[in-house]
């Protein structure tokens, strides 16, 4: 065996670092983090606000999310239909160094309902992502200096196999790796904008609540109450006017049959 094959085999049995040893995977054992360390968060949250014009305040949030450098991701609406002024909701992407300031900002648009942030630190899959990318671009180079200098097309075919098999491998190790940093350079926020018929009913704590939800209460159901006898009252006024009409016929029979049974008992008492 040549100098060449002899390189390539001992690079084949031996370096495990570009060889048929596989890398640890992402989920593997974690090294211990140095608190000092940077820390690498994801920030993704919801918020609920009741505003007078949805759609008008979907527009205002688009612009404050933009004017922070964000951008957004999805956006859906409902169209305004007759008393009911709709609702959106938007998916926006905000730099999580604006932030708080841009979700006070956010906040003014209207009354917040509720707002809840989740936090994922990633700085130890990040670290692990830069390692085995570090070791992976290692390989590469290693794996070129061999193709350089390989005298045979055995070896060569060999090498080029492996190279494509660890070129692509860090390709999608670098794909992860910018993903990961992209969604800790942006935090995800879900925003929805809601009329105050959409608004959750705040439950009454004090005697003054109560008595207030109580007249609200006993207010709801006398319209009820009014739209319902609205709607059944068409409905009685043909049998109201038959039973008129029945009652009248009655009594003028009533009337006409009286004179006769008065001439009937007296023939009676004559006779």
């Amino acid at each position: 065996m040549d100098t060449a094959s002899s390189e390539s085999g001992s690079y084949e049995m031996t370096d495990g670092s570009a060889g048929g040893e596989s890398l640890p995977d992402v989920e593997g054992p974690r090294e211990v983090i140095d608190p000092t360390d940077d820390r690498q968060v994801i920030v993704t949250g919801t918020m609920w606000l009741t505003v007078e014009e949805p759609r008008e305040a979907a527009d205002e949030a688009v612009r404050i999310v933009e004017s922070a450098g964000g951008y957004v991701d999805n956006r859906s609406e409902t169209a305004p239909r007759d008393d009911d002024p709709g609702r959106a909701e938007l998916t926006v992407r905000i730099p999580s160094s604006e932030l708080s300031e841009t979700v006070d900002r956010i906040e003014e648009l209207g009354e917040v309902e509720e707002t809840n942030t989740y936090t994922q630190d990633v700085t130890t899959v990040a670290k692990d992502l830069d390692a085995r990318i570090t070791a992976l671009e290692a390989s590469v180079a290693r794996l070129l200096a061999l193709m350089a200098d390989a005298t045979t097309a055995g070896d060569l075919i060999t090498i080029e196999s492996e190279l494509a098999e660890r070129q692509a491998e860090l390709e999608s190790l670098q794909s992860q790796r910018r993903s990961l940093a992209q969604q800790v350079d942006f935090s995800t926020i879900t925003l929805h904008l809601g009329s105050e018929a959409d608004a959750p009913v705040d439950e009454p704590d004090t005697f003054v609540t109560g008595l207030v939800a109580g007249w609200e209460a006993l207010v709801a159901f006398v319209s009820f109450l009014l739209v319902a006898l609205g709607v059944v009252l068409p409905w009685l006024v043909l049998p109201a006017i038959a039973l008129l009409v029945v009652w009248m016929l009655v009594r003028r029979r009533r009337r006409r049959d009286q004179p006769a049974a008065a001439d009937a008992i007296g023939a009676e008492e004559q006779a």
